[in-house]
């Protein structure tokens, strides 16, 4: 009995323990339930005094805003009476200062990589340019455009005349050429456009002075065998210019024969055969320097002035009739391009083209390689000073170095560094439009400021 109620007390005990534990925790779940709701009503209220914080002080700042924007009105409002300027029109006066400031700069950047291109440029194509002329050796050959025969005496004239001037019409109409007898003695001159016709003439001619048997029968003998002779002599000599330009592949038999008959043309005294396997050599190695196609270099530069051979038969320039005649006869698109566009008539597509007018240019360039009468050179000197003394701000005007180079003074108060660039280019241009010359020609814009004071 004892036993049972000890049980039952400690199961009432337990009992009232277990309730009183939940009481006490229900207890402190409430005030932490209360503790948490009163947090969370202070930072409420926390965030809301600080939102109208942030929007009183969006407000005095939206205020001071606008009276800041109304002092800037009556500034510029202020401004525009002072300098008598709209608010336009001084924004205008601005960009437009700005603009030159920035056409200034940007000028100076240009003239200055433009300079550092050309340093590094005109260095390297000398370098060039030397290496090549040092390994060229080539003679320096001028021949006359006119041919004159010798004659052993006088009276030979009155035999080449003949009687009522029969053999000299004989001549004439077999070889399609004028003869000149005048009273320059013991000479009878040759004269033609035809390069050819002319050479015919001119061996015919001292074959019949050799022979003396001078009469229209004779004179259609003498010049049928002439005819033929230099004929061969064409071929053979478009044959070896292969040769000496070191061209290999076949060449169309009429082209050949174009390349021979270039022996009997000549351009400034300068013989076209000759200077046309000079620049075959000069093309070769520069192209060889520079990686570029060596073959086609040299056949287009072989080839460049073929047209000059029928270029008084057909009308065109020569470098377009040889483009032309070179196509019909089979050469390449790239060697036809680069004899086109040798004397830039057509545009350059590609380094072999550039080669071509460079090697030219070199080749007529070089001293003594071509000859101009005293009156043409004159003329063609004061033609440059002329072109630049009609230029605005042009002080003075000298053509030096044979006329390969012209330097140009100007007014330094007329013409500043921008204006002298553009004074160059503009003489540049006027002088390959208005003027014919072999190779190129420098201008030279100088400008110089010069103060001086005196010290008493």
């Amino acid at each position: 009995m004892n036993v049972l109620l000890l049980v039952l007390g400690l199961a009432a005990a337990l009992a009232l323990g277990a309730a009183a534990g939940y009481f006490y925790c229900k207890s402190r779940a409430s005030a932490r339930q209360v503790e948490a709701r009163n947090d969370a009503q202070s930072i409420i209220e926390d965030a809301r005094r600080e939102a109208e914080t942030i929007a009183s002080k969006e407000e005095a700042l939206g205020e001071r805003v606008a009276e800041l924007e109304a002092r800037e009105a009556d500034q510029v409002k202020a401004l525009e009476e002072v300098s008598g300027l709209t608010r336009a029109e001084a924004e205008r006066r601005l960009t437009e200062s700005l603009e030159v400031e920035l056409e200034d700069r940007l000028g100076r950047m240009v003239r200055d990589r433009t300079l550092e291109a050309e340093e590094k440029a005109d260095a390297e194509a000398r370098r060039i340019t030397a290496a090549t002329m040092e390994r060229l050796a080539s003679d320096i050959t001028a021949e006359s455009t006119v041919k004159a025969v010798a004659l052993p005496s006088d009276d030979m004239k009155g035999r080449v005349i003949g009687r009522e001037g029969r053999n000299i019409r004989a001549f004439e109409a077999a070889t399609g050429v004028d003869v000149i007898i005048d009273d320059t003695p013991e000479t009878v001159v040759i004269s033609c456009f035809d390069p050819v016709r002319r050479e015919i003439g001119r061996v015919a001619m001292e074959r019949l002075v050799e022979d003396g048997r001078i009469h229209p029968g004779r004179i259609e003998q003498v010049v049928s065998k002439a005819k033929k002779e230099i004929e061969k002599e064409i071929k053979a000599a478009g044959r070896q210019s292969l040769y000496d330009a070191k061209i290999s592949g076949g060449m169309h038999g009429d082209l050949m024969r174009l390349l021979g008959a270039l022996k009997y043309r000549t351009s400034y005294g300068q013989n076209v055969l000759s200077h046309s396997v000079e620049v075959a050599n000069l093309c070769g190695m520069m192209a060889a320097e520079l990686g570029a196609n060596v073959k086609i270099s040299r056949r287009a530069a072989l080839l460049h002035d073929v047209g000059k051979a029928i270029d008084h038969e057909v009308e065109g320039t020569h470098a377009l009739i040889g483009g032309r005649f070179a196509k019909k006869s089979g050469e390449s698109d790239d060697v036809v391009r680069a004899i086109s566009a040798h004397h830039h008539e057509i545009e350059m597509e590609t380094v072999e083209d550039v080669l071509v007018a460079t090697a030219d240019a070199v080749s007529a360039a070089r001293p003594g390689a071509r000859r101009e009468t005293t009156e043409t050179y004159i003329e063609r000197l004061r033609s440059l000073e002329d072109i630049a003394l009609a230029h605005r701000g042009v002080d003075k005007a000298y053509a030096i170095q044979a006329g390969r180079e012209i330097r140009v003074m100007v007014q330094p108060s007329e013409v500043d560094d921008r204006i002298a660039a553009k004074l160059a280019f503009d003489i540049s241009k006027q002088i390959e439009s208005d003027l014919e010359y072999p190779g190129q020609i420098k201008v030279t814009v100088i400008r110089e400021s010069r103060v001086t004071e005196v010290a008493r």
